[in-house]
Formats: structure tokens, sequence, C-alpha cells
């Protein structure tokens, strides 16, 4: 035989191992709630922002955990740390809240399958239901990040830009005052 020849019968050897390989998703298989890592629970249960307000973040909206976390370095007067703590507590009672009962619709589609008990119709209500609440602790999020920026001034949302890292890019921050 040739060596290239060789290679070629080699090399489909070998296709077949590799296209039997393991799912990105093995080990997954034992999780409580297939489609939540304990990660994921933990965050929603704890009122986590999870990514939902980059829309806002990422666009000049501050956070409120953030701007608790930075408040010396932002200079906030006792009133607007009060009016932050305020939107901070709204939001993370409202964020438990959803994310427990998101985990809880997780849990219940994820027995309807486990039991084989999953219909069209059960199926369809499930995931409306989750994503009617994934919508709801998005906007709750945003909504922070809205309220947020009403309480900051235009330098104190230019200097949380800058302190957060996004200072390479230009930002567009928007202001209450």
């Amino acid at each position: 035989m040739k060596p290239l020849s060789c290679c070629l019968v080699a090399a489909v050897a070998i296709i077949p191992a590799v296209c039997l390989a393991a799912s990105p998703y093995a080990g997954e298989q034992s999780r409580s709630i297939k489609s939540l890592s304990q990660q994921d629970i933990a965050d929603y249960m704890g009122g986590k922002g999870m990514g939902f307000a980059k829309a806002a973040e990422l666009n000049g909206y501050p956070g409120p955990a953030h701007v608790l976390e930075l408040a010396d370095k932002l200079a906030l007067t006792p009133v607007q740390k009060s009016r932050t703590e305020e939107v901070f507590a709204r939001m993370q009672t409202r964020a438990r809240e959803l994310g427990a009962r998101l985990v809880e619709e997780e849990r219940r589609l994820d027995e309807l399958f486990a039991s084989r008990a999953i219909s069209h119709q059960s199926l369809a209500a499930s995931v409306s239901s989750i994503a009617s609440l994934q919508s709801e602790l998005r906007a709750t999020h945003l909504q922070a990040h809205l309220d947020q920026t009403e309480i900051l001034s235009a330098a104190q949302t230019a200097r949380y830009w800058q302190l957060r890292g996004y200072a390479y890019a230009s930002p567009q921050p928007h202001q209450g005052h």
C-alpha cells in the first residue's frame, strides 16, 4: 500500500470515532433539573443579574449593585445612596421571587419529560410560563438600571463608566438630572 493510501485508510478509521465522541451535555443527565446547573439555580434564587441587563449596562445605564460597590469612588450623597439601596432592594426582592418561580417551572418541565407525561399541550404551557418569567426577570433587572440612572449625575455616570472598565469605548451615558 502506498503511504497516501495508508493515511486515507487511517483517517477513514478515525472519523467514526470522532463522530461518536461524547456529547457536550455528558454528565448533565444527573442534574436535579437537567436544564439548569447548580450555579444557575443559585443565581436565580439569589436574584443575580446573570447578564440580563447588558443592554442597559453597556449603553451607559449603571446598575444599582455596582453603584453601591463603587459608592465611595462615585462620591454618592447620603440621599443617592439611600435611593440606590431602595432600587437595589426592590430589584432583589422581585428578582428572587421570579427566580424561584422560574426554577420551579424548570423543575416541572424536567419532571414532565422524566415521567414521560409530557404532551404537546403541557409542553407549550410550560415553555410559555418559563418564557414569561424570563421576560419579567430581565425587565426587572433592566428597570433597575433605568431607575438608577435617574439618581446619578452625568459626571457620576461617566465616572461609573470608567470604573467599570468601559472607558476605552465612547459612552453615551444617560442621566436623570
